[in-house]
């Protein structure tokens, strides 16, 4: 064991082994050391540990160390601009990122843009469960998670820039199936945040909107004979803490920095909300009524693919708007909205306040909710797309030169029986107005997004048609479903012409056999009366039954 891991505590007569680990935030990052790796909780602004990453920059600010750094972040900590871990670029400072999300950070992708460090985008799932691996010493992680995409070797296995040549993802075949090897790596450092801790190290999280991989972090630094640094907003005396309550206990905590408020938000956007934390359940939000523009026509379109009772997940940007329909219809209540970070129920929140849920059910832990994700648990899922291509691809996590990452997406597209990708026909500029219950384009967008050729595959075309996997692609004007032969366009709006508004705006001449036109409801002021059409489909659908493996299958959402 490293001998800045050989934690004592020294009075008067040596050895204090009674003495407390809480220390300043200097103090802490003291203890880290050039060419380091170090792994940081955060989902936003959720569980993001501002105080201890503000002293790690001031450090390196003042003395050019540590250095080298190897910065790993499963959804990225920050707020798109300043805070979190774009405090750590800096020329020198970092090394390598190992990052699931690079939108929140853009400070560090730019860095990594420039060359001036490696960089590699994985799944947000395969890294949430990699810290699992390397907590238990295992010395990699096997799953088809990435397969066709830009994680896999065969394309380049996550890597962003040519400065990343390590091969840290490689192909392998197990019972005559491809699969994917994420290696795992030791982590030395892990900078985590919690609520509460007493003297010994011991952390409650009953504040956190989301518990994320703490614990998981926690046993893989130590596993590795790394040391664990958490942030937490106040301090219990010894012994006050109730063992249940304990998140991670102290054996695992080697130095506690107390936060200043300002540098402990719950959220980026939100101080502290009990309705988040589960303290309390706050009275739902009124059902205020969206604007009826592409954004509206995208999210009840998306809408119709909702099933009663179904476990849902919707991702950040246009399909949020999924669930304000939802509640200006009635039927939030009438399905499970999920999030990534691990929040199961309730209402997800949007913008700073993304990751959280108001009044969640249930509050899990990030990588048991990829357990759920990767094995099928969703029924439904409506994701952003960027770009579009004719093998059906989709491409949401580098384009424009904008490197997003691709955070959840890649798990949750792939693994999802029913998957909508949704977003505006064209960008940069696009215009539409609605007249008697008709679309018209009033100024297009200077962008397609209907492509030849993706400039990076984050959902592959060709594993979902091998795995029968039910997928649309909805937009204002129209909606397109992946089939064996590629991409069919199969729903058109009411008022938009096929060759001059669709086709004479893709690169590629999708099937188009008999499209229907979209239902005519969603072009009109006033509810939709979802329910009761959720409910005429649900009663037309009824029940099938599944004869080879005698029972009934799971309904298709």
């Amino acid at each position: 064991m490293p001998e800045r891991h050989q934690i004592a505590f020294y009075g008067k007569g040596g050895i204090d082994k009674s003495a407390t680990k809480i220390v300043s935030g200097a103090e802490a990052v003291a203890m880290i050391r050039s060419g380091d790796t170090v792994a940081f909780s955060g989902f936003v602004g959720i569980g993001t540990p501002e105080a201890v990453i503000c002293a790690l920059e001031k450090r390196f600010l003042e003395t050019g160390e540590p250095s080298n750094l190897t910065l790993v972040f499963a959804a990225a900590p920050g707020d798109g601009k300043d805070k979190g871990l774009n405090r750590l670029a800096h020329d020198g400072l970092v090394k390598r990122l190992i990052g699931g999300h690079f939108k929140p950070v853009p400070k560090l992708a730019k860095l990594a843009a420039s060359g001036k460090c490696e960089i590699y985008n994985l799944p947000l799932g395969v890294i949430s469960h990699l810290y699992r691996e390397i907590a238990g010493r295992k010395p990699w992680l096997i799953s088809k998670v990435g397969l066709g995409t830009f994680v896999d070797p065969r394309n380049s296995g996550g890597k962003m820039n040519s400065n990343t040549t390590e091969d840290l993802v490689e192909m392998v075949e197990t019972h005559g199936e491809e699969r994917l090897l994420y290696n795992a790596f030791p982590i030395d450092v892990v900078i985590l945040r919690g609520t509460t801790a007493d003297p010994s190290g011991n952390v409650t999280m009953e504040k956190e909107a989301a518990t994320l991989d703490n614990l998981s972090l926690a046993m893989a630094a130590k596993a590795g004979g790394g040391i664990v640094i958490l942030q937490v907003e106040g301090i219990a005396p010894a012994g006050s803490l109730h063992s249940r309550d304990i998140a991670i206990p102290g054996h695992l905590v080697d130095r506690v920095v107390v936060a200043q408020p300002e540098d402990h938000m719950q959220t980026y956007a939100t101080h502290y909300s009990g309705a988040f934390s589960g303290e309390f359940r706050a009275p739902p939000d009124s059902a205020a009524s969206m604007k009826l523009d592409e954004r509206k026509i995208i999210a009840r379109r998306c809408a119709f693919e909702l099933r009663m009772g179904g476990v849902v997940n919707l991702g950040i940007g246009m399909p949020e708007g999924i669930a304000a329909v939802a509640a200006e219809e009635g039927i939030i209540d009438k399905i499970t909205l999920t999030t990534e970070s691990g929040t199961i129920g309730g209402t997800p929140q949007t913008g700073m306040d993304f990751g959280a849920a108001k009044n969640p059910e249930s509050i899990i832990d990030q990588n048991q909710m990829f357990d759920l994700i990767d094995g099928g648990g969703l029924s439904f899922a409506c994701l952003s797309f960027a770009q579009v291509d004719a093998q059906c691809n989709v491409n949401a996590s580098r384009f424009g030169g904008i490197l997003a990452g691709a955070g959840g997406f890649i798990n949750i597209s792939q693994n999802t029986r029913h998957v909508a990708f949704c977003g505006k026909f064209t960008d940069g500029g696009l215009r539409i107005e609605i007249r008697d219950g008709k679309l018209a384009i009033l100024q297009e967008g200077r962008q397609a997004k209907f492509i030849k050729e993706v400039e990076q595959i984050t959902f592959s075309g060709e594993i979902a048609r091998e795995t029968h996997q039910s997928v649309l692609y909805v937009t204002e004007r129209c909606v397109f479903s992946l089939i064996p032969e590629g991409l069919e366009l199969i729903e058109v709006a009411p008022g938009i012409d096929i060759e001059r508004d669709i086709l004479a705006h893709m690169e590629f001449r999708p099937i188009i056999r008999q499209p229907r036109e979209m239902a005519a409801v969603i072009f009109a002021d006033g509810p939709m009366n979802l329910d009761q059409l959720l409910l005429e489909r649900l009663l037309s659908e009824g029940i099938e039954f599944d004869a080879e493996r005698s029972t009934r299958p799971p309904a298709m959402g």
